[in-house]
């Protein structure tokens, strides 16, 4: 299935230009994305579910703790998550701790994946790209430590600074590195939303996304999720 994952993915990257609803870019104008409105006016309410989850930042998964085949790029205790969805898979208990995140959430159309990424101090995430061009990365700034600059992210020959409260919005197969170079935590919502494109590539898309969802990169992080999630009940006990 792997093999045929990544042909897929580069079929549908090489015909992105021609099909593309919102054409081909590194970084894309939040306009394009109506739903992000919602977010960014309702940040604060995030914000305040965010702070009670850091109150146990370190008992929070590391990414490559769910998803190890992250390990390459996340292969300390720098990189926490906290995960509502992945492909398909909903993570029940954490949606409770944070309802109006998850009710917020619940409004975005073709959301994929969406968790909290928490990047420690001192933490850079190597140069690497993302394998499917028909997704598209959001991020949600959060928590954004002075100095803002030190607090960065380079996709291909661009730098781009978090605000707090303001959404990014890029395309992840474009080479990119991150940087926290500063002694705070930096928190974003992390989404992955699928592309909008034309139709036939539109159903291409919705079949390559359906088999991601069903891969076994996808079943073991929901195994790896569900079982941090019965340690972390057991610690609240």
């Amino acid at each position: 299935m792997k093999g045929l994952l990544n042909q897929a993915a580069k079929k549908i990257e090489s015909m992105v230009p021609q099909y593309s609803l919102i054409g081909e870019s590194i970084f894309f104008d939040k306009a394009q994305f109506p739903w992000a409105d919602g977010l960014e006016a309702n940040w604060k309410v995030i914000r305040q579910e965010l702070d009670q989850v850091l109150e146990y930042a370190d008992s929070l998964p590391n990414f490559q703790d769910i998803s190890p085949r992250q390990s390459r790029i996340a292969n300390d205790n720098l990189w926490k998550t906290f995960f509502f969805y992945g492909f398909g898979f909903k993570a029940q208990k954490n949606c409770d701790r944070c309802p109006e995140t998850t009710k917020l959430l619940s409004k975005i159309p073709g959301l994929k994946v969406a968790f909290f990424s928490i990047l420690a101090p001192g933490k850079h995430i190597p140069e690497h790209r993302g394998k499917h061009k028909g997704l598209i990365r959001y991020h949600l700034a959060l928590k954004v430590p002075e100095p803002r600059e030190a607090c960065r992210i380079r996709l291909a020959d661009q730098i781009a600074y978090w605000e707090e409260g303001k959404s990014l919005i890029f395309d992840d197969t474009y080479y990119h590195e991150v940087w926290n170079d500063t002694d705070d935590y930096r928190v974003v919502l992390f989404l992955d939303i699928a592309r909008p494109l034309r139709f036939p590539l539109s159903l291409v898309n919705w079949v390559v996304n359906r088999a991601i969802a069903i891969s076994p990169i996808v079943q073991v992080a929901k195994g790896n999720q569900e079982s941090w999630e019965k340690q972390f009940e057991e610690l609240l006990k």
